[in-house]
């Protein structure tokens, strides 16, 4: 039996201050599966694979890299990356771009992997936003393209917050079909187009959030044929988040993660998911939903398949 692979580095816990964005969810939600008997038996825990730096700079611009690298950024550039400057978390976010790539080997190998880190959105090929450095989804997606391990990549973006930075870098890339599903009236107020964007009015619930799911997936993967997917599952949907005001419960996140693993194996599909946004008031609600998320995609991965559950809350 193929154990399901969880990308993860303990260099992705950063000190960052008092600030909304919770870096030790990555270490305790680690930990988590580590104690947990049934996924302890079903996942392995495998460190990210060193990134070059040429891999990056497929992706983003040499100038912005050079700030990056030197600490030379300007405290405008800083301002709108939204976390403090560190040589620290520039190798975190190098070490997550790095993990992103191995997640998506690893999907291809075994159908399904899961990275503890990334998602990562907001960044732009020049510049850094919303607590977001380097973008790993599209530093993924290009390093398999460029290697001709894939000809499609299908970006399935289900964070609280419209995924700008990679709707943008891959703008006029054919092979890649970018899908959000986000609060409209939020960051970013600025949104670049993805090739299909569901802007959900404040306060969604879960029927008319999967509902939306429900009859976009199934006709993108049909008609795209992607030959993978790469999924952002942020716990920031959630009803008690910080930053957001959709009102999805940890149930119906749960379901949204298995529809969507159901339709990645149903359509052969191989997912590579990355974790991206949480805020919850409560930290433990975040990780308890980043878990939900792993346990979801080892029930339909790793020959544990529950029902459908999806459907009580459609038909409900």
């Amino acid at each position: 039996m193929n154990k399901i692979p969880i990308i993860y580095s303990d260099s992705y816990y950063v000190d960052i201050g008092d600030h909304v964005f919770p870096t030790s969810k990555y270490r305790i939600l680690k930990e988590s599966i580590e104690k947990d008997e049934f996924l302890k038996k079903k996942c392995e825990i495998i460190p990210p694979e060193e990134i070059e730096g040429k891999v990056i700079r497929m992706v983003h611009e040499d100038e912005y890299i050079d700030k990056l690298e030197t600490g030379s950024l300007s405290d405008e550039e800083i301002l709108t990356m939204e976390v403090p400057y560190s040589d620290t978390i520039v190798k975190a976010s190098f070490m997550c771009c790095g993990g992103t790539v191995t997640t998506a080997r690893y999907a291809l190998e075994r159908k399904a992997a899961v990275h503890l880190g990334g998602g990562f959105h907001h960044a732009f090929s020049d510049h850094g936003e919303g607590f977001c450095v380097l973008n790993d989804v599209a530093v993924g997606i290009k390093a398999l393209l460029e290697e001709v391990k894939i000809e499609r990549a299908l970006v399935f973006d289900c964070d609280l917050h419209q995924g700008n930075g990679t709707a943008a870098i891959f703008a006029e890339e054919e092979r890649v079909f970018t899908f959000s599903i986000h609060q409209e009236n939020n960051y970013p107020f600025h949104k670049p187009k993805s090739d299909l964007d569901i802007g959900l009015r404040d306060y969604t619930s879960d029927k008319e959030y999967l509902k939306h799911l429900y009859d976009k997936v199934p006709k993108i993967i049909s008609t795209f044929k992607p030959d993978l997917i790469m999924y952002l599952a942020g716990a920031d949907p959630f009803k008690e988040d910080q930053l957001g005001n959709l009102s999805l419960t940890k149930e119906g996140l749960r379901e949204r993660d298995n529809f969507v693993c159901l339709q990645a194996r149903n359509f052969g599909v191989p997912i590579a998911i990355t974790l991206a946004g949480g805020y919850a008031f409560n930290r433990d609600d975040t990780v308890d939903i980043h878990l939900g998320t792993v346990e979801e995609c080892v029930k339909v991965f790793g020959g544990e398949e529950i029902e459908q559950g999806y459907r009580n809350i459609y038909s409900g």
